[in-house]
């Protein structure tokens, strides 16, 4: 039954008649997992060894010369790529920075290296520079062998065999090292991201698979042969002891049924998100408080999208919080404001170090109940001092089978685009189709907080779209003029061919016209996305079929939502979803 389903996966076929099919095949599933019973891989492609400067390139300490051994000038040209960063104008940064920095250093170059500022590592970020330079002006020739070696490292180790399928991997290159950025002002900016070696990586293959082989020399930590988990090799970084995996490409068939599994748990949320919502407005008026506090947590995940929030050691990252972790100092209540009664005022940093601010009216009685929560406490007291996010996610289990906080924020998200579509789209151009399209993942987008800064470049952009609309303008002023003279040359003559003639400049407006409108639908579509990261939501929390069925229906090229990795990702939605699909 399982190999029937894959295979559909694997031939892009699922047509809707078999949907009873992959439902009953999910039943049966649950209890067994997502086992596979072969894996054979080749292992990771590990980051080249370093390349020590040249001799002409120099490092300088107070003002002199000063040659680095190979482990400490490796480090130092970590900071000389980011010299023009901000990041390294950061106190936090260059203090973890230059201690991770010493560690590497021998003790003659530890006595004489004490201050950073007493550095100078302008040769080598001039020296990068140029090499980047370098690699843009390449020739054809040039760009087509590494082209050519990257085609060949990609076959021989971006491919596994998975239960007799061949399928893609999705970051079979290990990460080189450098210095760690992090989000928002990270305590740990600046670190020094060690290189990963043979002997920290674990590989999982099958016991009866042709296990990889490490480099010469060395050896793997583990050979393990775990057929409950997908991954083919994992490693622990050293920054803030995660693990990393590597893992198969989104377009892989497991992904694209784990995919179709989350979305349809989202659908099973729809049929009883009354009567949740309706449990927990009554949990409001409980004699418990931990009831309440839950039942209130609850509501701001649903209507606002919150994440729940994971407890983390103090210290280890950012000071991020998510809703079961939001603290006294992190909300504001205001009995009335702009004319809105009940409202509350949120400022916490959530995922990533993006600050959440948002004043959102509530109902009385949230607003009464957080009253309560508030008293007596200081600011750096929790809010919801009686739940964590193990009590919430033992009780969200407990409402539907599945149920996540991510549950919540991929039905909302879902509900929120389907709803979107149907009050924007018209009948209008493809270009403002796609601006409409645009629009209604900004409404998700915002509701889940996916902001970003303004890119670098963007008024440049903006202002060379700018300059090509003013000549487009321009030609479209030309192009009609044109026409009017050819009309008029038409009306005196009376021929064939001035008839033409006035054919042929009404078609160039009318190009010229259809060309204006899709650079000033590009220029709004530009500017209203300045802050706002719709990638996340579309490939995340959005249900894919929704997409797919309003390209059908509206004859919109799917192209022109999703490109080719994205289109192999969302293979089975798209092969799937008819243009009547409702969530």
């Amino acid at each position: 039954m399982r190999r029937f389903v894959s295979s559909m996966f694997s031939f892009r076929f699922f047509p809707r008649v078999l949907l009873f099919v992959v439902t009953r095949w999910e039943e049966e599933r649950s209890t067994d997992g997502s086992k596979w019973r072969f894996l054979e891989h080749k292992g990771p492609v590990f980051a080249p060894p370093y390349e020590p400067l040249p001799g002409k390139v120099k490092f300088y300490y107070d003002g002199k010369p000063m040659k680095l051994s190979a482990p400490a000038e490796e480090v130092a040209t970590f900071f000389a790529k980011m010299l023009d960063h901000e990041y390294t104008t950061k106190d936090i940064f260059r203090k973890n920075f230059f201690k991770d920095w010493r560690k590497e250093m021998t003790s003659e170059e530890k006595s004489t290296i004490t201050d950073l500022n007493k550095c100078n590592f302008s040769e080598m970020s001039e020296y990068f520079k140029a090499q980047s330079e370098a690699r843009k002006q390449m020739s054809k020739e040039e760009k087509q062998v590494d082209l050519q070696e990257n085609e060949r490292l990609l076959q021989e180790y971006g491919f596994c065999i998975m239960d007799n399928h061949k399928e893609r991997i999705g970051n079979f290159r290990i990460e080189p090292p450098g210095l760690f950025r992090g989000r928002g002002d990270h305590p740990k900016m600046g670190m020094l991201k060690r290189r990963i070696r043979p002997e920290d990586i674990i590989i999982n293959c099958s016991k009866d698979s042709k296990h990889p082989k490490p480099p010469p020399g060395t050896k793997w930590k583990e050979v393990r042969h775990d057929n409950k988990v997908t991954w083919l090799a994992s490693w622990t970084e050293n920054i803030q002891g995660s693990i990393k995996y590597i893992m198969l490409n989104p377009s892989s068939r497991i992904k694209g049924e784990k995919d179709w599994q989350k979305y349809e748990t989202a659908r099973r949320l729809k049929k009883c998100v009354d009567r949740i919502r309706s449990q927990y407005r009554d949990d409001w008026k409980s004699k418990e408080m931990r009831i309440r506090q839950r039942a209130v947590a609850l509501y701001f995940i649903d209507k606002l999208a919150l994440r729940a929030g994971n407890e983390k050691e103090e210290g280890e990252t950012a000071d991020t919080v998510g809703c079961c972790s939001l603290r006294v100092e992190h909300i504001k209540l205001y009995p009335k404001m702009d004319e809105q009664e009940y409202v509350v005022e949120f400022d916490f940093l959530g995922k990533d170090s993006i600050r959440y601010y948002n004043k959102i009216p509530v109902e009385k009685r949230v607003f009464k109940n957080l009253q309560l929560f508030l008293e007596n406490k200081q600011p750096e007291d929790d809010l919801f001092d009686r739940l964590n996010t193990s009590i919430l996610n033992k009780h969200l289990q407990e409402l539907m089978d599945g149920l996540t906080a991510k549950v919540f924020r991929t039905y909302n998200a879902s509900i929120t685009l389907q709803q979107q579509l149907k009050e924007l789209s018209s009948d209008d151009s493809v270009p403002a189709k796609i601006l409409s399209y645009n629009r209604a993942n900004r409404a998700v987008a915002i509701l889940c907080n996916h902001q970003r800064a303004p890119p670098k470049t963007f008024e440049k952009s903006m202002q060379n779209l700018q300059t090509k609309i003013d000549e487009k303008q321009n030609q479209l002023s030309a192009a009609r003029k044109q026409l009017k003279a050819a009309k008029a040359d038409h009306k005196a003559s009376h021929d064939e061919k001035s008839k033409k003639a006035v054919e042929v400049k009404r078609k160039a407006v009318q190009r010229i016209e259809e060309q204006l409108m899709k650079l000033q639908v590009q220029a709004t579509d530009r500017e209203e996305n300045k802050q706002i990261a719709l990638g996340t939501s579309k490939l995340n929390y959005l249900d894919p079929r929704i997409s797919v069925a309003w390209c059908k229906k509206y004859g919109v090229p799917i192209e022109k939502i999703y490109n080719k990795t994205q289109r192999e990702k969302f293979a089975w939605a798209i092969d799937m979803a008819e243009k009547d699909y409702e969530f």
